[in-house]
């Protein structure tokens, strides 16, 4: 299959998803119990819908709220996310990459809804799943980015807790690590997702290991999000 006609199928995909997710997160509030059910059935976090398949046939991943979609105050807004190192669904610069400088790009969105408080970016391989067979690897996860913020520059500095209050982790610590997908196999495809909240997000970036601290920081947005956007970026080693 070529990239633009798999480009294609993964966006129906992500749009099929999103509908279904809309489905099942706008229960009305009078199946309270039956709600509470599937919540301990499918606790808020990272999971996969079966059925739901990428271009390749393989799983995809999204976020599952708890049954609390946009906290009774409407649907999850459409947002852009967009950098200019790459055009969405182009091959992402081997400066940002684990084989160059491993450098974060520069982002910019628009049309955030006006009760977020703040953002939450994701970036995760589309193409790998981790050992435990139910997450896909983090390369990147920013929360407390500032409600009137707009973009992010190149070059996010390290560390756990940055001055604005931002925090952040990877698979591998309190940093953006770039993609690293092997020159043996096809390029992977890098999903950025950005997150409006309208809510604290109590977690500290350290203290815990990587894929705890994830877990704990998709918890912490359940029943909270307004908006979302997602920008693609393909990669393989030279």
């Amino acid at each position: 299959m070529r990239h633009d006609d798999w480009f294609n199928v993964t966006r129906l995909s992500i749009a099929a998803a999103a509908a279904l997710t809309a489905t099942l997160l706008d229960t009305p509030r009078a199946q309270a119990p039956q709600q509470q059910q599937q919540q301990q059935q499918n606790p808020p976090g990272p999971i996969v819908y079966p059925g739901l398949v990428d271009g390749r046939g393989k799983a995809f991943f999204f976020f599952n709220d708890g049954g609390q979609r946009g906290g009774g105050r409407g649907g999850v807004q459409v947002m852009t996310l967009s950098t200019t190192a790459w055009t969405d669904g182009g091959v992402i610069p081997i400066k940002h990459s684990q084989a160059g400088r491993d450098v974060s790009p520069a982002l910019a969105w628009t049309d955030p809804p006006q009760t977020a408080t703040g953002f939450v970016l994701l970036v995760h391989d589309l193409d790998a799943v981790n050992q435990d067979g139910a997450t896909s690897p983090l390369h990147w996860l920013v929360w407390n980015i500032p409600a009137t913020a707009r973009s992010l520059p190149e070059g996010i500095t390290h560390g756990g807790e940055l001055p604005d209050g931002m925090r952040q982790i990877s698979q591998s610590g309190p940093y953006y690590r770039g993609p690293a997908a092997p020159a043996s196999g096809p390029p992977h495809h890098y999903a950025w997702e950005l997150y409006a909240i309208e809510g604290p997000i109590d977690v500290p970036a350290v203290g815990a290991a990587p894929a705890a601290t994830r877990t704990a920081v998709w918890t912490a947005m359940a029943g909270k999000i307004r908006a979302k956007a997602t920008l693609v970026g393909t990669f393989k080693r030279n």
